[in-house]
């Protein structure tokens, strides 16, 4: 078992080229564990190997950078000096990047099917990382570079390995082990396959291969599909969600993600980075308020933080940039008694569309993820194979295939008293032509043959909504209320479909007349909106979608988790801490702003004043109050809800009942 997760981790970054001929010259290694005891920090991610292949500690292998001098050890320096300091040091280890025995064996190097190599860069003249294939003797190279850190080290607090995505190839190896396993190399799906299973091989391995030396380190491979967890869990001592927002993911895939992951039974934490931009933006720091809101969201989450940075080759650390972590990072501790431990309590279980790492699935997961996080219900990711029993409600977002055991898992679910909101196809075959969930109590006759419809609020759920029909701008399915349904809204067609010789006015067709077809359904407990709504509102963003999702879950779970008045911009989570019996739900109020044609970024904390707050809970609480600062709130309890009003929430506010 290993020992707890470090909460407030740097996850120190150390790619110096062969090039570069000053490593480490400047390196004061008492200077260096100071700037991090100051900063609040209390584990630090070192290199022995970075993607170049160059490893920086004392050694005889080859490997060792070239500018790095033969009186340092680097690495065995920093860990020694963060030792005396209390701070963790866990080992980083490139694996499928390494320029060095790329260079050295270009047989290594993965091929793509016309021969030519796997390259970070869009051409052989780009500046980018040439691809390992871990199924030619690299392999065994990475092996014995990995079990003399171990040894050198031992015992090490952890082993991060990076670069472990699956990595199709053609090499003579990769093709013959294939022939093995009797798969074709000339078929895509079975290179695939096998990058799949060589992927597997090789971290089972070297799992194994750590824990022989360090019982108690933490183990993870970076880089790895997220929806693969469920298959890859044993083989990770924590789960690592790596999600710079300003570094190409975007302030959704750590929320989207993190549901998912506190779904194992394993700790976790988020990785921001202290970058303006992305990994190795040197002289780019972002701002403050940026910061404190990512780790905050982590806490709000019941992650462990760590903040990316990278070292200067010369072995000296940003003095601003250790300012800028050392501010936030001071913010969580003082917060982190409220948040150690946490778990989430939800009441809705969304099924994922992901398609891989750093992917999202037309747009679907990042819909309903704002779209929930919006209406501040609180809710968790999970897999079709998920355990789904403690729910009140799930949703199948937009395209969820349903097989037949899956099918018999949900109908089981509303037979307990379970609710359903199924949209898009999820629930119908691909085609738009059969329903696979009979409890939807529709009937489908195929997808829809316009591109844009407009949807019509039947008057039950139309109160606070424009009147007017409301443009949906993605093709959804032909779906009419079986008999015993209710229908919540309705579908106006256009006139035609549009086209180059057949078109009227700048944009889609107008509506024409309501059609017998239906925009949204309930039936007892199960609801069905035939077009992707998640996806659409990712892309478009219009109020009509989420207003229409809002009103079908008030008929499915008319007495959710929380109650607020607040902006839709404010985020709420519900955490619960056992040991100390107490629920501690965060208020989070950032506002990330488009201030560059493609980067996100938060600068200002806009305070809020006054917010009316009621939580469900499972028992009467003694009292309500505001932490770090334990400013008292008045308490009201009636219906099994806990009552206060939030006086200000100036970023990120704690509201403990107790």
């Amino acid at each position: 078992m290993s020992q707890p997760l470090a909460t407030r981790q740097i996850h120190l970054d150390f790619h110096t080229g062969p090039n570069i001929p000053d490593v480490g010259v400047d390196f004061d290694a008492k200077a260096f564990a100071k700037a991090m005891k100051q900063a609040s920090v209390t584990s630090v991610t070192l290199f022995a190997k970075c993607h170049h292949g160059h490893l920086y500690y004392n050694t005889k292998r080859p490997e060792r950078h070239p500018g790095l001098s033969k009186r340092l050890d680097l690495l065995g320096e920093q860990v020694e000096a963060l030792h005396r300091e209390g701070i963790r040091a866990p080992i980083y280890l490139s694996v499928q990047c390494d320029e060095y025995a790329a260079n050295t064996h270009p047989e290594w190097v993965a091929r793509k099917p016309d021969g030519s190599q796997v390259k970070s860069g869009d051409s052989v003249f780009a500046p980018g990382w040439q691809i390992l294939d871990m199924a030619t003797p690299y392999q065994d190279f990475l092996y014995e570079q990995t079990e003399e850190v171990l040894k050198t080290f031992k015992p090490v607090d952890g082993i991060f390995f990076d670069m472990t995505w699956d990595q199709p190839s053609t090499t003579k190896e990769f093709m013959a082990q294939m022939v093995k396993e009797d798969l074709n190399p000339e078929v895509e799906a079975d290179r695939n396959r096998y990058a799949h299973l060589v992927a597997l091989r090789y971290m089972k391995r070297f799992h194994g291969l750590v824990r022989s030396h360090s019982k108690d380190a933490h183990i993870y491979f970076n880089s790895r599909p997220l929806n693969n967890l469920a298959e890859e869990i044993d083989f990770f001592g924590q789960v690592e969600i790596e999600a710079l927002p300003s570094g190409g993911w975007g302030y959704m895939y750590f929320p989207k993600n993190v549901r998912f992951a506190r779904t194992f039974p394993k700790p976790y934490l988020g990785m921001t980075a202290r970058f303006h931009k992305s990994w190795a933006d040197f002289g780019g720091l972002k701002p403050y308020a940026a910061l404190e809101y990512e780790t905050a969201q982590m806490l709000a989450h019941g992650a462990s933080c760590s903040i990316g940075d990278q070292m200067h080759p010369r072995g000296t650390l940003d003095k601003g940039a250790y300012a800028l972590i050392g501010k936030a990072y001071a913010q969580v501790a003082e917060r982190e008694p409220w948040c150690l431990n946490a778990t989430a309590v939800v009441d809705i279980g969304v099924f994922q569309n992901s398609a891989g790492y750093g992917m999202n699935a037309n747009g679907t997961d990042e819909g309903a993820v704002r779209m929930l996080t919006q209406l501040k219900h609180q809710f968790n990711v999970i897999a079709p194979a998920s355990s789904i029993d403690a729910y009140k409600l799930l949703i199948l977002p937009d395209g969820v295939a349903v097989d037949a055991a899956l099918a018999k898992r949900l109908s089981a679910f509303v037979k307990a008293g379970g609710s359903l909101l199924c949209t898009g196809t999820s629930g119908l075959s691909a085609d738009g032509t059969e329903v696979l969930l009979p409890e939807l109590g529709i009937v489908a006759h195929g997808l829809s043959p316009f591109t844009t419809t407009y949807i019509r609020f039947d008057k039950a759920i139309s109160a606070g909504v424009a009147d007017s029909d409301h443009v949906n701008y993605e093709k959804g399915v032909r779906v009419t209320a079986a008999k015993g349904t209710t229908t919540l809204a309705r579908v106006v067609e256009p006139y035609f479909e549009r086209a180059y010789n057949h078109f009227s006015s700048h944009f889609q067709t107008p509506g024409d007349k309501l059609s017998k077809y239906v925009a949204a359904t309930v039936r007892g407990r199960v609801a069905c909106i035939p077009f992707p709504i998640f996806a659409a509102h990712a892309t478009h963003g219009s109020t009509p979608y989420r207003q229409l999702v809002e009103r079908v879950l008030a008929q499915l779970l008319p007495e959710p988790l929380v109650r607020i008045t607040a902006p839709t911009s404010t985020e709420v989570s519900v955490m619960f801490q056992k040991a100390h019996r107490r629920t501690v739900t965060h208020l989070l109020q950032y506002c990330p702003e488009r201030r560059t044609g493609n980067l996100d970024l938060v600068e200002d904390i806009v305070p809020i004043y006054n917010i009316p707050l009621a939580v469900r809970l499972a028992r009467t609480p003694k009292r309500a109050y505001l932490a770090p600062s334990g400013e008292e709130l008045h308490l009201d309890w009636h219906d099994d809800r806990a009552s206060v009003v939030v006086p200000e929430v100036n970023g990120h506010a704690m509201v403990v009942f107790e």
